[in-house]
């Protein structure tokens, strides 16, 4: 019980998260940011399947910021919305599934890019076709 209250005095359960610019957070940067142990981090990640860090050759986590907003979001439901960790899973799945797709959207503004750009060089283009291959990937 100790362990939980002082999770809620490390960051608020009401209060808005202010995550850093950063590319990756270690396990600790993401616990202290969330207000939660490294293990409790350890186990969401075997509960919930969307919640996946990067691992460098030694083992470590990387979270991405999408991972950190994730994790700040389960911590939401599990202890503002009191959701079972069950109902929290399927939540976060149905809200997934029902979200539009991004990827129509960025070929759409890239083709409209495209005719303000259409005298640019092959550089250019060649570019500019490689940041939306990488941009559908990561959809």
């Amino acid at each position: 019980m100790r362990a939980i209250e002082n999770a809620a005095a490390v960051a608020p359960a009401g209060a808005a998260q202010e995550i850093p610019e950063k590319l990756y957070f270690r396990i600790g940067e993401v616990a202290r940011l969330a207000g939660i142990k490294p293990y409790v981090l350890r186990f969401w990640e075997t509960e919930f399947p969307s919640l996946g860090p990067k691992k460098t050759g030694t083992g470590h986590r990387l979270y991405r910021r999408k991972d950190v907003e994730l994790v700040l979001e389960i911590k939401r439901l599990l202890y503002d919305k009191r959701f079972t960790i069950e109902g929290a899973r399927k939540f976060l799945e149905t809200r997934t599934k029902t979200e539009p797709a991004r990827a129509p959207k960025l070929a759409k503004r890239a083709k409209a890019q495209g005719n303000l750009f259409s005298n640019a060089s092959p550089l250019l283009e060649k570019v500019r076709k490689e940041l939306l291959e990488i941009a559908e990937m990561l959809k």
